[in-house]
């Protein structure tokens, strides 16, 4: 009897010292997720993407067979875009082009294959067009590259949807 109570003694303080562990454990992993993440709590502020400085009003004059028009029933708006990107430089001509009638802004990002920002736009409001993009890194002739073209609804900055296209940079 002596030796069950002693061995129920020992059972109990065992259960008590991996209890601690455990709780440990927890205010250790607690401790350091406020560490790594430096205390934040609160989201990072959005910052909305300017508007274009270079926008012109109305629908380009474009002799470039490869400018088109980017629309799918269900789509929330429609576009017009040069699928063919001949760099001149660090620039190209896009004709990027929020078609009138829209209800939403747009903006182009071109990418490369791993997804890092190679040029982009400012946002355009319906019946507007940008003629030339700037590229802050210009990808070789032949390289793979994606027009992602992105819709805001207007003064809320909420997605409207977006539609990338894939291409390859030309001359």
């Amino acid at each position: 009897m002596v030796k069950n109570v002693q061995e129920s003694k020992n059972m109990k303080c065992k259960a008590i010292y991996f209890s601690a562990a455990i709780c440990f454990l927890a205010v250790l992993g607690m401790v350091l997720s406020f560490v790594l993440t430096g205390g934040r709590t609160e989201q990072p502020k959005f910052t909305p993407p300017p508007f274009e400085e270079t926008a012109q009003s109305g629908m380009p004059d474009v002799a470039d067979e490869s400018w088109t028009q980017i629309y799918k029933d269900g789509m929330n708006f429609s576009t017009h875009v040069c699928g063919k990107v001949v760099l001149n430089g660090n620039s190209a001509d896009v004709y990027l082009t929020n078609d009138e009638g829209n209800k939403v802004w747009l903006k182009l990002r071109i990418l490369d294959e791993e997804d890092n920002i190679l040029a982009e736009t400012g946002l355009l409001k319906p019946n507007e067009y940008v003629k030339t993009v700037t590229f802050d890194k210009i990808p070789k002739s032949g390289a793979n590259i994606k027009l992602k073209i992105m819709a805001y609804e207007p003064d809320t900055y909420y997605s409207a949807g977006a539609v990338t296209l894939n291409t390859t940079v030309g001359g």
